[in-house]
């Protein structure tokens, strides 16, 4: 055989490839292109030849062509459009080619664990150098017995198909490129084998299947998809593709946690993900690496996100006119390594990822729990009040003790040591040979409300507001506080049946309860200019102690200082720097129920 920066042999052209690999399938376009083939011949036997056309014609829908050995082992091959020879076939219908199946019907084939390079080498030093380096590792190609055979039946076809003095082009597994180029330089006889099968079936992927057993990640098949059908896009790049994986998973992130993704964090898991990849002995990452960085540099819920959005693939249908078939990764025996995540799941496994979780309803449609979500009669979920109350009681305990550290004298030492000495004054006197010593004046008074503020949520210049949703509880037993708060509206995101996440922007406790009135519509407090003052006034207004504590990223406003002092009542400040991002991450979030009945079954989703 000649050697150039092609394979090919009299009138036919060898198109190595790893199996469902896009930038294999991206070079089988490639070359199609450029051959303008009159044959097409693949690396799949006649025996499942009419049911694999089958499905290959309902692209992008995915199919599986399956049967059953016979040591009752059933065989499973699903359909994917990022193979070298699915593209191959796909290019031959659209013009239409004849295709040729020319592999041996083996049962009982070994799976093969051949290490190969990362194909994303192929951007980088070119396609043909990356089978070069193949055919210079393993010059003798696979040493089986039914390698063999098989290779000596493409073989055989190859060299008939020839003989019509017509373009062949041949896609084909690259671990059988050595035994091929061997074989066709000397004449092969048809070799003994299964000329037909019995009970070879198609069938439609199911949807969770897709999102374990596909080999390339969802994400980057559809990209792919959607390449071919406009080919005047960018071709699809793997690293591209992570990066705008995780740009739709930061979006999400944003949406459902209502919390940022900040540039720090991205460049940790650049730098995680990269260096993961590389000990691994890769160029790209895969999706368990992708997974584990995100959770390193974020946390479980981004981890998650990033998930959802890698293993979704958008061509679905309720129709698919065909057996819904369900298979897992070890159908196909596929390596499992699984990734635990402290959330409504519990693992996800490396490169083939299924995600067990609780055994709950799902919705028959997308959307349907929040068109069902109708706000009528909402309350609160009950766990959640036992936390923000005792959050709240922290907070006033906390608010009186820092106020009490600063309600102290100074006074030279007379008789008494009164709480100690204080250091820093005798110091700074210290040529005076005086000793001054400390006396802590007991604060009066005790808390009676309190108001956190996350976000003030001011209008921006369109007068939109991110914590629309403004709304006044009052407790449900002699335990809890009035409550009143701003935060994202109910039944914006809905996670359940009836049940509804938001987020608080600020809250305001009073206790005892049963005592508030709507803050949000009572006139007295219109003077505010913001919602965290008007929170801020409801606080004084109804606290029965001398004491409010108001914790924010800012100090109140002055407004709001001399409304206290009108009433005879203080304000403790406490900056939010002081709670970590772990306390507040906890009690901002919180759940709205569709009415009572809906607390009987919430915590089987929440």
């Amino acid at each position: 055989m000649e050697t150039k920066e092609l394979f090919e042999w009299r009138n036919v052209r060898l198109v190595p490839i790893c199996h469902n690999r896009v930038e294999f399938a991206l070079e089988v376009r490639n070359q199609f292109a450029s051959f303008k083939p009159e044959i097409v011949a693949i690396e799949y036997p006649t025996t499942i030849a009419e049911k694999l056309l089958e499905g290959v014609k309902r692209l992008p829908l995915l199919s599986v062509v399956y049967y059953e050995e016979n040591n009752h082992t059933f065989i499973y091959l699903p359909l994917e459009p990022t193979d070298g020879q699915i593209e191959a076939v796909r290019l031959a219908l659209s013009k239409n080619i004849p295709i040729y199946f020319i592999d041996r019907d083996t049962e009982g084939y070994p799976l093969d664990r051949t290490p190969m390079p990362d194909p994303y080498s192929i951007k980088r030093i070119g396609y043909w150098k990356y089978c070069q380096s193949y055919l210079k590792a393993y010059p003798k190609g696979l040493p089986g017995e039914q390698d063999q055979l098989r290779e000596r039946t493409m073989a055989y076809h190859l060299q008939k198909l020839d003989g019509e003095e017509k373009r062949v082009l041949f896609v084909g597994g690259l671990s059988h490129l050595p035994g091929l180029l061997s074989y066709l330089d000397t004449p092969q006889v048809p070799v003994i084998g299964r000329k037909s099968r019995e009970g070879v079936m198609l069938a439609h992927l199911d949807r969770d299947s897709s999102r374990e057993i596909m080999t390339e990640m969802p994400f980057f098949a559809a990209r792919y998809e959607k390449f071919r059908e406009n080919p005047a896009m960018a071709e699809p790049d793997r690293l591209d593709a992570i990066d705008q994986l995780i740009k739709k998973a930061t979006k999400d992130y944003v949406k459902n946690n209502k919390e940022e993704v900040t540039i720090s964090q991205l460049r940790i898991f650049n730098r995680f993900v990269r260096n993961y990849a590389l000990l691994s002995g890769y160029l790209t990452p895969d999706l368990y690496q992708t997974l584990i960085a995100a959770r390193g540099a974020v946390d479980d819920n981004f981890a998650y996100e990033v998930w959802d959005n890698a293993t979704e693939y958008p061509w679905q249908t309720e129709t698919p006119g065909l057996p819904v078939l369900r298979i897992k990764g070890e159908d196909l025996f596929l390596d499992q390594k699984k990734l635990r995540f402290h959330r409504h799941f519990k693992g996800l496994r490396r490169r083939l990822v299924p995600v067990p979780i609780k055994k709950r309803q799902k919705e028959r449609f997308p959307g349907e729990w929040k068109r069902n979500f109708k706000g009528y009669s909402i309350c609160s979920y009950q766990p959640e009040d036992i936390v923000i109350e005792g959050f709240g009681n922290y907070l006033k305990k906390r608010g009186l003790k820092e106020k009490s550290e600063e309600n102290y004298h100074v006074v030279p030492f007379m008789s008494s040591m009164m709480d100690g000495i204080d250091i820093r004054e005798t110091l700074r006197n210290l040529k005076e040979g005086i000793i001054y010593v400390r006396e802590n004046i007991p604060l009066k008074g005790k808390v009676g409300s309190v108001v956190f503020i996350f976000d003030p949520d001011l209008p921006d210049a369109e007068g939109k507001e991110k914590f629309p949703w403004r709304i006044t509880w009052l407790g449900e037993n002699s335990q809890e506080s009035d409550m009143a708060f701003y935060s994202t509206p109910a039944g914006e995101v809905v996670i359940g049946p009836g049940i509804s996440r938001c987020e608080y922007g600020g809250f305001m406790l009073t206790f005892p309860p049963l005592r508030v009135y709507d803050i949000w519509k009572d006139s007295f407090f219109d003077i505010a200019r913001n919602k965290p003052e008007r929170l801020l006034l409801a606080a004084l207004d109804y606290s029965l102690e001398r004491h409010v504590v108001y914790v924010a990223s800012s100090p109140p406003s002055s407004m709001c200082g001399s409304f206290a002092s009108r009433i005879g009542k203080k304000i403790i400040y406490l900056p939010i720097g002081m709670f970590s991002s772990v306390t507040l991450k906890k009690i901002r979030q919180f759940h709205v129920l569709d009415g009572h009945p809906v607390r009987q079954y919430a915590d089987r989703y929440i």
